[in-house]
């Protein structure tokens, strides 16, 4: 899957991530508050007031731990590291908690793609994560959940205290010792304790709706920012799909220019030759007509070869992985194919199962033609309503995504389809390629 050397290309492009599933719905979807919502609310705070805190304390401490020790041999560094993972953990959970408590059809938080391989990569990637806006809002609500909750188990101590005072006269004094060390008369003790139950009881409730409308604002997404973010979104994938119909069209180009072409004119003149020797050497002439069909096969073999690689018939016949064990079998290189698709996981997404294919068909040409790779393995999932391929050789390394190259071809297929594409090839090797195109139905 390696090139011949070239002058740095430019970096592989960032391709956005498919649109998240719309949650302008969700307003009309969690209108109103049932009793049943209300109470696992309350719970919720409740369970976040005694362990939540406790995380967003071990976080707080590994945060300056890692500030101060930062320039103490890197140490500070590792600790911050693990800190940026621990809130995406957070974050993470807390965007599933709200979509699950409040019924909102919210996407999960996905950390941020790599915009180029390597360890550069990895650090541009935990670079943009650390300053991700929707990270941080998940982060910031579930701290204000762990405070709320927090108050909520203190106004349950409240509700039992009120209780029992409530019952003080029982104890036959005439006097009995209040809240803020006030004394009251056994008397009122009743009306008292009544009336600290329902106002804890109240402030509970008020909690809990108070901790609804502001996990809507932090965490359920603007309608006006998911539509620029669709909008931008739809921009590169139209962007990716002129790329990639214009790389796909100079490809053709190309091969009938430099092969199929030059083949046929080569039949016209050997029949032109044995035409003219019909008459006066039928030998001459037999010879020249065998010559002019053996090469008519191979330009049908060669228009074959072209049309397949335009459309693949058993790509819609029999499916993806009928077509790439018929891609593996035609290969130059031994292929290792493991797939594994889920029956009815990706049912109906023919352009994700194409643009995988392509990607495929791509990397192992390219490993046929430049790694010197003995082996290639191929592994295909279904996941997450999509399709997650890799692609690896054993070979030199050294690939790069050059514009009109064939990477270059798969990069705008796979996000066109609205999908991540992810190269690593060191020098020396080996060489990983990585797409996840989502389910378009």
């Amino acid at each position: 899957m390696t090139t011949n050397p070239s002058p740095p290309p430019p970096p592989v492009p960032s391709v956005p991530p498919a649109p998240a599933p719309p949650v302008a719905d969700a307003q009309a979807k969690d209108g109103n508050t049932p009793p049943l919502r209300l109470l696992l609310t309350i719970l919720e705070l409740a369970a976040l007031g005694a362990i939540g805190t406790g995380v967003i304390s071990v976080l707080a401490g590994a945060l300056g731990v890692g500030v101060g020790l930062l320039f103490a041999f890197g140490i500070g560094a590792i600790v911050l590291v693990g800190v940026v993972y621990g809130l995406f953990g957070v974050a993470w959970f807390e965007v599933r908690r709200v979509s699950t408590l409040y019924d909102i059809d919210l996407p999960d938080l996905r950390w941020r793609a790599f915009a180029k391989p390597g360890f550069s990569g990895w650090l541009g990637s935990l670079a943009r994560q650390s300053i991700s806006g929707p990270m941080w809002r998940a982060v910031a609500n579930f701290t204000l959940a762990c405070i709320a909750g927090s108050l909520v188990i203190r106004l349950f101590g409240g509700m039992i205290w009120s209780a029992f005072f409530a019952l003080s006269p029982l104890t036959g004094q005439d006097t009995t010792p209040g809240p803020f060390g006030a004394v009251i008369h056994s008397a009122w003790a009743p009306f008292v304790g009544i009336l600290g139950v329902l106002a804890a009881g109240a402030a509970i409730v008020g909690l809990a709706l108070l901790h609804r409308v502001i996990s809507r604002a932090l965490v359920v997404p603007n309608r006006e920012a998911e539509l620029t973010a669709q909008v931008r979104t739809s921009s590169a994938q139209r962007a990716g799909a002129v790329r990639a119909a214009e790389v796909e069209r100079t490809r053709i180009e190309r091969d009938l220019h430099d092969g199929v072409q030059p083949r046929l004119v080569s039949v016209g003149m050997t029949l032109g030759l044995a035409q003219q020797k019909i008459d006066n050497d039928p030998a001459a002439a037999k010879e020249l007509i065998g010559e002019a069909h053996t090469s008519t096969k191979a330009a049908i073999t060669e228009l074959r070869q072209l049309a397949r690689g335009i459309h693949t018939s058993v790509l819609d016949d029999r499916g993806l992985d009928a077509a790439l064990s018929a891609l593996a079998g035609r290969s130059h290189i031994p292929v290792h194919l493991d797939v594994r698709i889920e029956p009815g996981a990706v049912g109906g997404c023919r352009d994700a199962e194409a643009a995988v294919y392509f990607a495929i068909a791509e990397s192992l040409t390219n490993a046929a033609k430049h790694s010197r790779a003995s082996e290639c393995r191929v592994v295909v999932r279904s996941r997450d309503n999509g399709l997650w391929a890799r692609v690896e050789d054993n070979g030199l390394g050294g690939a790069q995504v050059q514009p009109g190259g064939g990477l270059d071809g798969i990069t705008n297929r796979v996000l066109a389809a609205g999908g991540t594409f992810r190269l690593e090839s060191p020098a020396g090797g080996p060489t990983s390629l990585e797409v996840t195109v989502p389910c378009a139905s």
